[in-house]
């Protein structure tokens, strides 16, 4: 079958990449065109875009971008009316993603699936009006996610696990450590994963960095660089600091890391799986403002994953007008060894870990894709 997938940023290219993987092997004969990243490219097929073409992200730099966001999307729209897929399979990015499933549903190209529905659970909870009327299957990896589709919208949904729990399990399996040369330093290891994008990278690692400039004699700190950005647009940031950089071993970085200071998203979760005690930070425009606002837009009480599957505050969120170096300072200082809330995080990670289960996302999604279609 022919699979058009469509990911607009980091982790939906990883997501996107393994639910790939699950398909070709599931389906010998699988086809896949793709808007996606590196990743979805190393299992094959054909990219038409990258997703650094497609990743903006809030109201000015939209705007700034909306004649390429808006070529982009005329660009998909007639190579998925051109290629004619078996089905159209999104990926998260629903400000893009939903526009390319109202076209593919009002002109009866093929069917729609969500893989990782949208957060509309957080915000803009219009937007599953456009659910109902435009998506066939949505695939769920959130557990609450259930509860609100099905009971509040009664729009059936497909809880398929969380593909970030099974990736962490999958390379923790596979992993073996360098014999030699090893992290690069004796001393424990402070991450920090400041985001996936420009814009967030440029709002919160400046703050991350002088945050933990007090413990550079002790600690090996060590950046995450995103897959999506080039090392040199890190240069300015580092200079004449001791954080030094990484690319693409953010998991081996967590798997060793002592703590981590982290930009909201798939990371904050991905380190709870490492078990790595965190402090999530997110500096916003005007904080103020949006910290005043955040409660009449925001539907949910959280804006980390860690949080909202818990239903509390397991990991500390300095969000808007909490975000501070000092703030970032004594909660990093909590959560390192000795720290008054280390090990009750610590405990708190376990809950998430039994609330995700065991299932491996991926493989139990493409399943379910390839039985629907073959219906």
């Amino acid at each position: 079958m022919k699979y058009y997938l469509i990911a607009g940023e980091a982790s939906g290219d990883l997501h996107a990449s393994h639910l790939m993987k699950e398909l070709k092997r599931q389906d010998a004969d699988a086809q896949f065109r793709f808007f996606g990243g590196d990743m979805m490219a190393t299992v094959g097929g054909t990219r038409v875009k990258h997703y650094r073409e497609l990743a903006y992200m809030g109201f000015i730099p939209v705007l700034l971008h909306l004649p390429t966001i808006l070529k982009n999307m005329r660009t998909c729209k007639q190579d998925i009316t051109e290629w004619k897929p078996d089905v159209v399979i999104l990926v998260d990015y629903p400000g893009f993603n939903l526009k390319i499933a109202e076209y593919v549903k009002a002109n009866a190209i093929c069917p729609v699936y969500y893989y990782i529905s949208p957060k509309i659970w957080a915000w803009k909870e219009y937007r599953i009006k456009n659910i109902k009327r435009d998506v066939d299957e949505l695939f769920s990896i959130l557990p609450f996610e259930v509860e609100f589709f099905e009971e509040k919208h009664h729009y059936p949904i497909h809880y398929v696990g969380n593909p970030t729990a099974s990736e962490v399990r999958e390379w923790r399996t596979n992993y073996a450590p360098p014999s030699q040369g090893g992290d690069g330093g004796e001393s424990p290891i402070i991450a920090l994963l400041a985001g996936s994008r420009k814009q967030e990278i440029n709002e919160n690692l400046p703050a991350m960095i002088e945050a933990t400039r007090h413990l550079e004699d002790r600690y090996d700190l060590v950046l995450a660089g995103a897959p999506g950005i080039e090392s040199s647009y890190y240069k300015t940031f580092l200079k004449g600091s001791a954080v030094r950089l990484v690319k693409n071993e953010t998991f081996a970085l967590l798997s060793k890391a002592t703590a981590a200071l982290v930009t909201s998203g798939t990371a904050t979760l991905e380190t709870c799986m490492f078990r790595v005690p965190q402090v999530v930070c997110y500096r916003t425009p005007m904080p103020r403002l949006f910290g005043f606002l955040k409660h009449y837009f925001l539907k949910v009480p959280y804006v980390s994953l860690v949080n909202l599957i818990a239903h509390r505050e397991v990991v500390k969120e300095l969000v808007a007008n909490t975000f501070s170096v000092d703030n970032i300072r004594t909660e990093l200082e909590a959560i390192l060894p000795g720290g008054n809330k280390r090990e009750t995080m610590l405990d708190d990670y376990e809950e998430i870990h039994r609330l995700l289960g065991e299932s491996d996302a991926p493989e139990k999604a493409a399943s379910l894709i390839i039985n629907f279609l073959n219906k």
